[in-house]
């Protein structure tokens, strides 16, 4: 069944006293294009990411943020403790040789010194770390995955509908096309009788009319749009992947519709085309967000 372009998913991992969190969303979009926000540490492994949401999501305006949310006590600041021994040496040497009273407060004086909180530690990623980077990688693509095959449910349902709007407005169409090639045969007669009061050869009538009637004749057309429909429809059931092919079979329903229209001289059948290009066109809108 079809798959939804938009979508939404998320995960979060947990590992050594942090939080991976990995989000995607996707717009409709005619190829992939993705713009990618990741943590630092596991920027070395961008293009491995890429791969996985490429790999997984095919096509769509897609944005993706990989980010980690410390707790508290590995977002505190190391104490540099080699600095803090060297300050209060030289504290209580420069008490000695001048004869200073000793700090009353020993613990907020070293602490006001500077560079004795220091994030100088650089983080590499370990091989563990990243196959739980990994994991919430993939967890939130293959949520936005599920999203996107759900919202394809509620597409699929909303083109059976239209389609068999349009199938049944087509059927409805015949009893005025029958209707009409009657008033034309009568409308001429009167004309030729009434208006023009010559003779003429019936039988030369009767092919002109048979001429006339061919050249505003839709037969071929509804048989085509009928066509077309079932196409839709089957084509619609092969999977994901065919949102282009759809809209190229709208297309081709669009065209017999206006060419149905373009025949049709009489009010009621014209009404019926214009109800059959308005479900068209909620088709076409839906189907742009088709994967």
């Amino acid at each position: 069944m079809i798959q939804s372009m938009t979508g939404y998913g998320k995960c979060v991992v947990a590992y050594n006293g942090k939080k991976i969190h990995a989000e995607v969303k996707s717009l409709n979009s005619k190829a992939l294009d993705m713009t990618a926000r990741i943590a630092t540490i596991y920027r070395e492994k961008e293009m491995e990411i890429r791969q996985i949401i490429q790999q997984k999501l095919e096509r769509g305006k897609v944005d993706f943020v990989l980010w980690i949310e410390k707790d508290e006590a590995s977002q505190a600041a190391p104490l540099n403790m080699a600095l803090v021994r060297s300050y209060k040496q030289q504290i209580e040497q420069m008490q000695k040789d001048l004869s200073l009273p000793q700090p009353v407060d020993w613990y907020g004086t070293l602490l006001r010194l500077p560079d004795v909180f220091t994030h100088t530690e650089v983080e590499e990623l370990s091989e563990e770390e990243w196959s739980a980077a990994r994991q919430a990688v993939e967890g939130a693509v293959d949520e936005l995955v599920a999203f996107r095959k759900q919202e394809g449910l509620a597409l699929a349902k909303k083109f059976q509908e239209k389609i068999d709007n349009i199938a049944s407005l087509l059927a409805s169409i015949e009893p005025y096309e029958k209707e009409r090639t009657e008033k034309i045969r009568q409308r001429i007669q009167d004309a030729l009788e009434q208006y023009i009061g010559v003779d003429y050869d019936k039988n030369r009538l009767e092919q002109e009319m048979i001429y006339y009637i061919e050249k505003l004749d839709i037969s071929e057309e509804k048989q085509r749009l009928t066509n077309h429909l079932h196409y839709f429809i089957e084509t619609m059931k092969e999977g994901h992947g065919q949102g282009k092919k759809l809209g190229f079979i709208a297309q081709e329903m669009g065209r017999e519709i206006n060419t149905t229209g373009s025949k049709s001289n009489q009010a009621e059948m014209q009404n019926i085309v214009v109800k059959m290009k308005d479900e068209l066109e909620q088709i076409k809108e839906q189907v742009l967000n088709v994967m």
